[in-house]
């Protein structure tokens, strides 16, 4: 039959099966997954193959879920498949990672057919998207601002994931169950113009087809075009890649920065996508957010950085780019003692403190950044050492009054997320040196000071 040889060919054209797999097979009772389902049983006596099937409540539908989980096991028992059942907590999934539900619904999913793929020991996992699923993403992603590789639509294999109906339409797969008189089940969902996919599978390619009636076609086409060209890039991008990474965690990247700032743009997007997806703590980035990043290569100032979604910071350092999702570093307390020294251990500087006496006539402060001279006599000790709080505040050294810490730090432009690595130096409450910044005023050496506390930063 004609719709069978047409599976048989995506099943070569994409080395879906070879012989012999496990296969579990998702099953909603819907036409696509059972169609799925006699046709890969159809196949199985040829390809050697063990077939489960597994249906997946979401729990969203408490009346219809029942009658479909009866339906789908008839039709296993019918054919002499195992047939499992899972539950899935979509609402509360939802809420807990502050997903819409058909995000929620579609990440759980997944999961739970890896899980059970892991537990049966199955080869594969197929699922019945068909050539209309594959139109109606490519329309979904166009509206939605999609780059090429959204544009390239439903892999049909990705992992263990297979797909063999992709390259037919739903109207082939309903006639031949018509034709066979084989029963399945229309899913209430599917008819709520609510969702967006809905909408445009009830609305607008009615009016396409009015246009192209093969537009399922064109479109599942298209979606192929693209992707073979994803494939090409995919190459290129990979060798560039290998050549920028300088360093590379789970939730770190560091890429070279002077290639990325006269790489052609087509390329440099790729690039940096592909490095963000490489790394797991920074994934979820668009395409307007690789657009800043892009700006920040070339037009940014050394230090300057970004602040993306879900924690992720990109930074302009002196030779490379950091992508980083790993929380800032926020200083612990310490006691500082006088003459003394304290190595902070989170950012790898060591405090050092001596006294002497003051052989000068006139006011004095430290000479660089990472000295600061303070009248010893006026303090309290032991000094303290930690990171800023809520209500902070001092007297800069020249600004003749009261400033809050925190309207000191955007003046200095102190990035956000250095800003927990300060240290500051304390006598009793005050503040007296946001360290490697600026000293209070209120302690600085004068005419009248006998003893000089000196107070040195050294990495």
């Amino acid at each position: 039959m004609e719709i069978f040889y047409k599976v048989k060919k995506t099943l070569n054209k994409h080395s879906m099966l070879i012989g012999g797999e496990r296969v579990l097979v998702a099953l909603s009772g819907g036409p696509d997954s059972v169609f799925l389902l006699h046709t890969l049983n159809n196949f199985k006596k040829e390809l050697k193959l063990s077939l489960h099937a597994i249906y997946i409540d979401h729990g969203l539908r408490p009346n219809e879920t029942p009658i479909e989980i009866e339906f789908c096991k008839k039709l296993c028992e019918s054919l002499n498949l195992p047939f499992i059942a899972k539950s899935i907590d979509v609402k509360s999934f939802a809420k807990e990672k502050s997903m819409n539900m058909q995000e929620a619904a579609r990440e759980l999913r997944y999961m739970a057919l890896e899980e059970t793929a892991f537990e049966i020991k199955a080869d594969k996992i197929a699922l019945g998207h068909t050539a209309d699923d594959q139109a109606e993403t490519l329309l979904m992603r166009l509206l939605r601002g999609a780059g090429p590789l959204g544009l390239s639509g439903i892999p049909p294999v990705r992992g263990m994931i297979i797909r063999p109906l992709i390259e037919v339409e739903r109207e082939e797969i309903n006639g031949y169950l018509q034709r066979e008189s084989i029963d399945h089940i229309v899913d209430s969902s599917n008819l709520k113009r609510e969702y967006i996919r809905n909408k445009i599978r009830l609305s607008l390619i009615p009016i396409m087809k009015e246009i192209n009636p093969n537009i399922i076609g064109t479109l599942s086409l298209t979606t192929s075009i693209f992707r073979e060209e994803e494939r090409h890039f995919e190459v290129i991008v990979a060798k560039t890649l290998m050549r920028l990474v300088s360093r590379k965690s789970d939730s770190c990247i560091e890429l070279f920065l002077s290639p990325l700032e006269v790489m052609d743009k087509v390329i440099l997007r790729r690039v940096l996508r592909k490095a963000i997806e490489e790394t797991k703590g920074l994934r979820g980035i668009s395409f307007f957010h690789i657009e800043d990043i892009i700006d920040l290569i070339r037009y940014g100032r050394t230090g300057g950085r970004l602040y993306l979604p879900k924690g992720v910071r990109v930074i302009k350092d002196y030779s490379t780019l950091i992508f980083t999702a790993e929380p800032p570093v926020k200083l612990s307390s310490y006691n500082l003692e006088v003459p003394g020294e304290v190595n902070l251990k989170e950012i790898e500087l060591l405090i050092k403190t001596s006294i002497f006496e003051n052989r000068e006539s006139g006011p004095q402060t430290g000479v660089s950044s990472d000295i600061a001279l303070f009248d010893a006599e006026r303090l309290s000790y032991p000094l303290t050492i930690r990171s800023r709080k809520n209500g902070d505040y001092f007297y800069p050294f020249g600004f003749g009054k009261k400033k809050k810490l925190q309207d000191f730090f955007v003046d200095e432009k102190v990035p956000r997320d250095e800003r927990d690595e300060v240290p500051l130096i304390l006598s009793g409450d005050d503040i007296i040196w946001v360290a490697g910044y600026r000293q209070d005023d209120r302690f600085r050496v004068n005419e009248k000071t006998k003893k000089i506390l000196k107070i040195e930063l050294k990495k």
